[in-house]
């Protein structure tokens, strides 16, 4: 039988557990339908996620159709953890965007639709709730179509919206040509002409879909059950199963990691071509260092299940591969694990209560960022504090309440920072020579610095001769590079920069009669890593560097009179307004504020709106910092921007063994 792994998203609260929930029961493999709010659904297995009634971890359940088995992805719909969603993108086959008929298109479901068709997978939407107070139906449907700016094609319409009786009437709405004729001349022909039937307009629709040309749309209601039949013949028929042969090469991706009871690393991975076995040795990772699988399970109605194998189009629980991270290739390298959504901006310091293991809290912390990479941990050994990188405040309650729940630590946070970035602001080289000027390591290094393409991250590239010196210096130089802008001249993250190396020399191995290798006369890796923070910072000092900070494009919808009460508080906040409009007696005001100030705009909104006034914001870009003083983050590295403290720490540093 076929596989499809199918993704569920939407916005928190737009019912996307509960209709997991119904999917799972209409397919036969569970008896009851779990509530959200009772703690006792199938795919939210944590108890965090049950005491909180959202979902904060992926998770994946399997359940048979006629003609294929579903392994259904269950994603987070807060914001906060967004990162649990982008690991997921990667390994679908196709996914059902959750829309809430009552509050409509929200913040999240503008951002996963556009990165669903930016990756093109294909995509149902499922308008759910229709049979709550408020619900709508054909304008809504007119409010999608422009608020989403995607093609859609409705498969039916809602029937009675916004009571207790409303259902689903399949059938496709004359609309539905339109959209499908605009991709297929010969479609529009056949209209024309009047030699189009059933049989050619269904099969031009699962082309489509499948194209992620155009997006079916359903109407139902995952608390009643209407609507979901139809969606699931349409996930059955529409979307495509998983490609990739048994016997090909072996070739996955792990998307998520997490740990076992004895604390054992349990890796989730989409295998895409080939086979994986119980003992079987492969190479893992950048690396390629070879790990050998103990243990296999795989999805199967409703649960999991050990097995000795698993092929193509599988999601596989993998144990036995201890220095799996998420992100890692299983054998040949599959999809590329780019990143879909913007990275966290905010950032906190973690404070143990009195009483709390540092060693224990530091190693937990660890464990949480292996399973969550954009949790970015950063330990600052001078002020011996541990700060972590968040999406949201939320966010931060999760972690804490984890420390308390699986690791018994007690700590608190300090109140959140927003994460800047720095740039460089022109170009600017620096050159040590070995044995010259007051260089005390036996190494040459001369690097250049120069601004790239916003988004482009930072390239390394060389002007020597790659032959000239042992390529493990010239690694060394690279990944020491990559390092040092972890902290630019502002102490943030430099971004978005070429680094070229123009200068190498080294002294090369040698001994004196009748004894080893002398390493004060010849030339080590540590000298590399060494001498490289120095010249990188002043080349990067020459070049000058810019602060940026994160802005949020935002939208707030509050009643027409409010307005005047409205715009000066965004102009104290920094907010730029775009574009405003009105709608009946409310007002809409969209545009862009620096993510610094969007917590204080959503605490201030509901006095001025008489409590009626909603914020919705989402990463958009960075800008140029234009305050007076830029923000500086304090530093955790051994400051190569004063020479004399550094040459101080690295010669403390090799007195106490680190070499």
């Amino acid at each position: 039988m076929h596989m499809l792994n199918l993704g569920i998203l939407a916005h928190v609260d737009a019912g996307k557990t509960s209709l997991t929930e119904r999917l799972l029961h209409t397919a036969g493999v569970i008896e009851e339908i779990g509530s959200v709010g009772a703690g006792s659904t199938t795919t939210d297995t944590l108890a965090l996620e049950r005491q909180r009634g959202i979902t904060i971890k992926s998770a994946v359940v399997s359940f048979p159709l006629d003609t294929v088995t579903v392994n259904l992805l269950d994603t987070p719909g807060h914001p906060d953890f967004i990162a649990e969603v982008e690991r997921v993108l990667g390994v679908l086959d196709g996914a059902v965007l959750v829309v809430s008929a009552v509050e409509g298109v929200q913040a999240q479901t503008r951002v996963l639709m556009r990165t669903l068709r930016r990756l093109g997978i294909p995509t149902l939407v499922f308008v759910n709730k229709i049979d709550r107070r408020g619900a709508r139906g054909e304008d809504l449907l007119r409010d999608m179509a422009s608020t989403l700016a995607v093609p859609l094609v409705p498969m039916g319409a809602a029937a009675e919206p916004g009571c207790p009786a409303a259902h689903f009437v399949p059938g496709l709405a004359p609309s539905a040509l339109d959209a499908l004729t605009d991709h297929d001349d010969d479609l529009l022909a056949a209209y024309v002409n009047g030699r189009l039937t059933g049989d050619r307009l269904r099969g031009a629709l699962a082309e489509q879909t499948a194209k992620a040309l155009v997006h079916p749309v359903y109407f139902g209601s995952a608390l009643t059950g209407t609507g979901v039949p139809e969606l699931i013949d349409g996930v059955e028929r529409l979307l495509p199963a998983a490609g990739g042969t048994a016997d090909g090469p072996l070739s996955g991706t792990v998307f998520k990691v997490e740990r076992g009871p004895a604390g054992e690393k349990v890796a989730y991975a989409r295998i895409f071509s080939g086979t994986l076995r119980v003992r079987d040795r492969i190479p893992v990772g950048d690396g390629r260092e070879e790990g050998r699988v103990t243990a296999l399970g795989v999805f199967d109605r409703g649960t999991d299940r050990r097995a000795d194998a698993a092929g193509a189009g599988r999601i596989a629980r993998v144990w036995g591969l201890g220095g799996i991270r998420i992100g890692d290739a299983l054998g040949s390298p599959g999809r590329a694990g780019e990143h879909h959504f913007a990275p966290p901006t905010l950032e906190s310091v973690v404070v143990p209560r009195p009483g709390t293991d540092r060693g224990r809290l530091h190693l937990a912390l660890t464990q949480l960022a292996e399973q969550d990479p954009l949790i970015g941990v950063r330990h600052d050994e001078v002020r011996q504090e541990t700060s972590v990188s968040l999406y949201g405040e939320v966010q931060k309650e999760v972690v804490q309440a984890t420390l308390a729940d699986e690791y018994g630590l007690d700590v608190t946070f300090r109140e959140t920072t927003t994460l800047c970035v720095e740039r460089p602001a022109g170009s600017g080289w620096a050159v040590e020579f070995n044995k010259k000027d007051g260089n005390p390591f036996l190494a040459t290094v001369g690097l250049r610095v120069e601004e790239a393409p916003p988004g482009s991250g930072v390239r390394f590239g060389l002007e020597v001769e790659l032959g000239s010196m042992p390529y493990a210096f010239f690694k060394a130089v690279e990944d020491t590079v990559r390092e040092t802008l972890a902290q630019g001249l502002h102490g943030w993250q430099v971004t978005d920069c070429a680094v070229t190396m123009t200068h190498s020399g080294y002294s090369p191995r040698q001994s004196h009669a009748h004894q080893g290798f002398d390493k004060s006369m010849s030339s080590t890796g540590y000298d590399f890593r060494c001498l490289t923070p120095l010249v990188l910072v002043e080349a990067l000092r020459r070049a000058g560097s810019r602060v940026y900070e994160p802005m949020h494009r935002f939208r707030v919808d509050a009643p027409a009179d409010t307005l005047g009460a409205l715009l000066p508080l965004l102009t104290r906040s920094r907010a730029v307004p775009r574009t405003t409009w009105t709608r009946g007696d409310t007002c809409v005001l969209e545009g862009t504020v620096p993510a610094a100030r969007v917590h204080a705009l959503g605490q201030r909104l509901p006095g001025l709106t008489r409590g009626e006034g909603e914020l919705e914001s989402a990463f958009d870009h960075y800008a140029p910092f234009t305050g007076t003083t830029p923000p500086e983050r304090p530093r955790t590295d051994h400051n190569p921007l004063d020479r004399k403290e550094y040459l101080l720490n690295v010669t403390r540093r090799t007195a106490d063994g680190g070499n």
